[in-house]
């Protein structure tokens, strides 16, 4: 009893410094993690957990894979950073691992997926400029209202949000933000303006509540941009890498982008790691000195990004997101059902699905959460009404259907 009480103590005490010394950028769920183990994470006071938001999917192949932990470890031991100043012996492997991979001729490595948005951007500009012959200053990106991107100057501009934008101007021009999921609305900007370089989107919006577009809409997407000579750019940075049931999101539509945007799985929630691909007709329009990272392609994220990949094609996650995914949204389905007073919507694509709560009795996702993690499962409201759920990609059968059990236990005492 009195180790729990210390223990308690302690917990306390953490959350409470992070109180005090931390940045209040965060409102986090009252629990203190201490470690982590496949789809499992266990606090300060011993109590295990299922993870059901995966680090907001960096954690696809589930806490400390040891795959991944071993080449971290091991490349940590020889050396971790050399800059781009002078080569390595890991970067090349990891370029030609990773352009093999997804089929691309070239991958720019930086470090967390907003430096991979904003590389992103700052390649389609310049592309617009040498290729596209856009006038000087001009070149536009699209965009789509409900985007999550990042956090830095350019990408809250490209934001509706107003807790991601309110506060932090002035904002970068030339972006033009359209309603996602509207053909039509894609088709009017691109016909009215010819200095658009670039569209930017998630193939499915994961911070906006896993919000999925229609079927047809990336390749119709796709074309539209071909035929106007404007780059298709996907930020697969949290729907990528098997989240949804394939490699990519893209890949549900067969849609190859010219701008691919990587970033949280890449590590398996090891390091940060994130990476931009394209061809070389886009790519080489970047020249030294004109982008770049001291952390970028360290032998230490390259060596963890080819055992994050690996461990996702030789275990089969994407498959096993495909299967199972189909599980756990036909069981939220029957749930939404059971419980209509409650559950709102339901969405999901692979094992990347949410819950629409209504508010009852003044209580509504957040209380809904905190049952959640009394009941022994991690998850966490996004926009205030939405549970988002996204399990480690290396879940059983068994253990999906207990965290079904959970869920269902905890909307049944609501």
């Amino acid at each position: 009893m009195q180790d729990t009480m210390t223990n308690k103590k302690a917990s306390q005490r953490m959350i409470e410094l992070e109180e005090k010394y931390g940045a209040h950028n965060y409102h986090s769920l009252p629990v203190v993690l201490e470690k982590g183990e496949g789809v499992y994470v266990w606090d300060v006071e011993g109590k295990q957990y299922f993870d059901f938001l995966s680090a907001y999917s960096a954690v696809n192949q589930g806490h400390c894979h040891p795959k991944i932990i071993n080449a971290l470890t091991e490349q940590a031991k020889k050396l971790s950073l050399s800059s781009r100043a002078f080569y390595n012996d890991s970067l090349g492997e990891y370029e030609k691992f990773i352009t093999s991979y997804f089929g691309y001729d070239k991958v720019l490595p930086m470090n967390t997926g907003a430096e991979g948005v904003e590389t992103a951007m700052k390649l389609a500009r310049k592309w617009g400029y040498e290729k596209k012959g856009i006038a000087a200053e001009q070149a536009k990106i699209i965009v789509c209202d409900g985007n999550f991107h990042g956090r830095t100057i350019t990408i809250v501009s490209a934001s509706n949000d107003p807790d991601s934008r309110a506060g932090f101007g002035p904002y970068t021009p030339g972006i033009i933000s359209i309603q996602y999921n509207n053909i039509d609305a894609l088709k009017k900007v691109l016909e009215a303006d010819t200095s658009i370089a670039g569209f930017l989107l998630e193939p499915v919006q994961g911070e906006a509540g896993v919000v999925i577009p229609d079927e047809g809409y990336l390749k119709a997407c796709y074309d539209l941009c071909k035929k106007h000579n404007v780059l298709f750019i996907a930020d697969e940075i949290q729907s990528g890498l098997g989240r949804t049931g394939k490699r990519l999101t893209c890949d549900h539509e067969n849609v190859k982008a010219d701008i691919l945007i990587l970033g949280k799985a890449l590590s398996g929630g090891t390091y940060p790691v994130s990476a931009v691909l394209a061809n070389d007709e886009i790519m080489l329009c970047i020249k030294p000195g004109q982008h770049g990272s001291t952390y970028g392609g360290n032998p230490v994220a390259c060596k963890v990004g080819i055992a994050a990949l690996t461990v996702l094609r030789d275990e089969q996650l994407a498959e096993n997101s495909e299967r199972l995914g189909k599980t756990l949204l036909a069981k939220l389905i029957e749930l939404k059902n059971e419980f209509p007073a409650l559950v709102k919507e339901v969405r999901g694509k692979g094992l990347f699905a949410a819950l629409v709560i209504k508010e009852k009795d003044g209580k509504g996702a957040w209380d809904v959460c905190l049952a959640l993690l009394e009941n022994g499962l991690l998850a966490k409201p996004t926009h205030g009404d939405i549970i988002r759920f996204a399990p480690p990609l290396i879940i059983t059968e068994e253990q999906l259907a207990e965290c079904i059990s959970i869920i269902r236990k905890t909307l049944a005492a609501f």
